[in-house]
């Protein structure tokens, strides 16, 4: 924190892994420094990575868990909030009854990127996917129409545009830019409380 404020940054930024061992952890030290950091003014990111020995390696990215870890990034204090994509498995057996009861659309990524902004506040958070590996032009923009479809902040894209030639990689962010462009029918303003 000090750093931080010395370096005159704009924010903190800390990793959380939801499921392992050492969660507990995590959370107090993310908890007394968002505290710290809200005093000062600066911006909370939590970086939010389910892993553990409790999840199979699909329930990483299954809708219950990374819904569940956006909403404990939002509790820890965070402002941004980066998950990874949401696949439509549902890992825990009492999640699945909730999501079959209550009849929550999650059969497209759209849906699924709708459900985890949802569980961030209801979008009073800002909500953004890691890119994951790189992928072909047209899935990884299929992946940037649904995040935008689903009312998604962004996505980071590290890999799929360094890991290219500079005309391509240029080009593939020109599109993204296109993409998030687009007239949202309802402008999000989140409260960074």
């Amino acid at each position: 924190m000090e750093d931080a404020l010395r370096l005159g940054c704009v924010g903190i930024g800390f990793t959380i892994y939801p499921g392992s061992a050492h969660r507990f952890e995590m959370y107090q030290q993310i908890r007394a420094c968002a505290e710290i950091a809200k005093r000062h003014g600066l911006v909370v990111m939590i970086w939010s990575y389910a892993r553990g020995s409790g999840l199979s390696k699909v329930g990483e990215t299954a809708i219950d868990v990374i819904g569940y870890a956006a909403q404990i990034a939002a509790q820890l204090g965070a402002h941004i909030i980066k998950v990874k994509l949401p696949n439509e498995h549902v890992e825990q057996d009492a999640a699945r009854k909730v999501y079959e009861q209550e009849q929550i659309p999650i059969a497209t990524l759209s849906q699924r990127v709708h459900h985890v902004v949802q569980c961030a506040f209801n979008g009073r958070r800002i909500v953004i996917f890691s890119g994951g590996p790189i992928d072909s032009d047209d899935a990884f923009l299929n992946e940037v129409r649904a995040i935008h479809a689903g009312h998604g902040f962004g996505s980071i894209i590290g890999r799929n545009s360094f890991q290219r030639s500079k005309p391509d990689a240029l080009r593939l962010l020109n599109t993204i830019m296109d993409i998030y462009s687009e007239q949202s029918q309802t402008i999000r303003t989140p409260a960074l409380t």
